[in-house]
């Protein structure tokens, strides 16, 4: 840790200095001005530096000293898309760089700890910001729509469509202006070729085909025998609550199953 150190003392020498000059204490000539001299004097010879924080140095890459060697290190949630709806745009702008700014600590923390050789502490703080900052690009693309909807009948946003490539797979294609036509610009068709054909491609989309096919039956097999196990052992659970969280399980044939019935003795009369 004595990088850190070394880094730390740097950044301390320079809010030192940046507070000075901010003060009056330091003039254009680098040269120290007295506490006896006028405030005019001061103001026509000295320069301020411009400061968007108290806390403008090299230590806002690294973590608070307080969370130096701890195994975890408490955060809170990522930001929802309904909390950053309500915000302004310059709240947005804000909440951004603030982002920005801790994915950066996090990624220099992250590389000093495998310069380490240490564990990271916490490294699902990296899921909580890029969800964050990916919703508040979400919103702000959604306000941006709305704008241009309204003012121009239009998104704003570049157009596009569904295309195949090579393989047969579909995929977005977005579509952008250029000066040569289409018909003779031989370098973009050479690049872009939105079809497919041969043996060997009918094979693989075949095979592809069948693999999304067991994943999606794999995964409604792993559904219903949880319904079963839940039926089994609360018999009288509200149905509805089941089928919205499972919608691909038939309840009520799944309901005339003898699998589903827990061995209790009848009640003799």
């Amino acid at each position: 840790m004595s990088i850190l150190n070394r880094i730390w003392q740097y950044s301390a020498q320079i809010c030192k200095f940046s507070k000075a000059a901010q003060s009056g204490l330091i003039n254009l000539s680098g040269k120290s001005a007295s506490l006896n001299t006028p405030a005019n004097s001061l103001i026509s010879s000295t320069r301020y530096f411009s400061l968007t924080s108290r806390r403008d140095d090299l230590s806002e890459f690294f973590e608070d000293k307080k969370n130096l060697g701890e195994n975890e290190i408490k955060h809170g949630r990522a930001w929802n898309k309904d909390e950053l709806r309500i915000k302004s745009n310059t709240d947005l702008h804000k909440l951004w760089f603030i982002l920005l700014k801790e994915r950066n600590m996090l990624l220099t923390m992250e590389h000093e700890c495998n310069e380490k050789m240490e564990l990271f502490p916490s490294p699902e703080r990296f899921d909580k910001v890029n969800e964050s900052m990916t919703n508040v690009e979400t919103v702000v693309r959604e306000r941006n729509r709305a704008y241009y909807e309204l003012e121009t009948g239009e998104t704003g946003e570049r157009p596009g469509k569904l295309e195949y490539n090579q393989l047969g797979l579909k995929f977005y294609y977005r579509m952008f202006e250029h000066v040569i036509p289409k018909y003779r610009n031989g370098k973009w068709n050479q690049t872009h070729k939105f079809y497919y054909k041969g043996a060997a491609v009918t094979k693989f989309l075949r095979l592809y085909r069948e693999q999304l096919y067991n994943v999606k039956r794999k995964q409604r097999n792993r559904d219903r025998n949880e319904v079963m196990h839940l039926l089994k052992r609360f018999p009288n659970m509200d149905r509805n609550i089941i089928a919205a969280k499972y919608p691909s399980v038939n309840l009520d044939k799944l309901a005339r199953l003898d699998k589903i019935r827990g061995n209790y003795d009848p009640i003799k009369v």
